[in-house]
């Protein structure tokens, strides 16, 4: 059962169960946040990423997962979009090789963003990133 936290004008945030079930919810509230904000250029985009993460979490952590969005409010019009979870580590970036089965979630949030990073949590940690709105 997914919770939604807060919805505004400018903000979006749910939080889903640490189940495999999470990856495809959480690509489908994002991607319907987008259209109903009138982005949905970013949809594709954001939805791979987010799941990207979300996958993350549900491989190394237990609890709850946290997506949030932030719409833009004036320049640089850019999308804010942030995945939580408990464990306090750090995700690392890694070089994958081409047969590994997994790695590359990082690395594709890295290339496909305007900028990204992570940040600890009273209860563990916040991966962000931001995409620039095309127009």
């Amino acid at each position: 059962m997914i919770g939604v936290i807060d919805t505004g004008d400018d903000c979006a945030e749910w939080t889903f169960p640490a189940e495999p079930g999470a990856v495809r919810t959480a690509r489908a509230v994002v991607r319907t946040r987008l259209r109903d904000w009138d982005l949905e250029p970013l949809g594709d985009i954001a939805a791979l990423l987010v799941s990207e993460l979300v996958t993350n979490a549900l491989r190394h952590a237990t609890g709850p997962i946290g997506v949030r969005l932030v719409r833009p409010d004036g320049p640089p019009r850019t999308l804010l979009v942030e995945v939580s979870d408990p464990l306090p580590d750090p995700p690392r970036e890694r070089a994958a090789e081409p047969d590994d089965e997994s790695g590359r979630g990082l690395r594709l949030v890295a290339v496909s963003s305007r900028a990204w990073g992570t940040r600890p949590g009273e209860a563990g940690k916040t991966v962000w990133f931001e995409l620039a709105v095309p127009g």
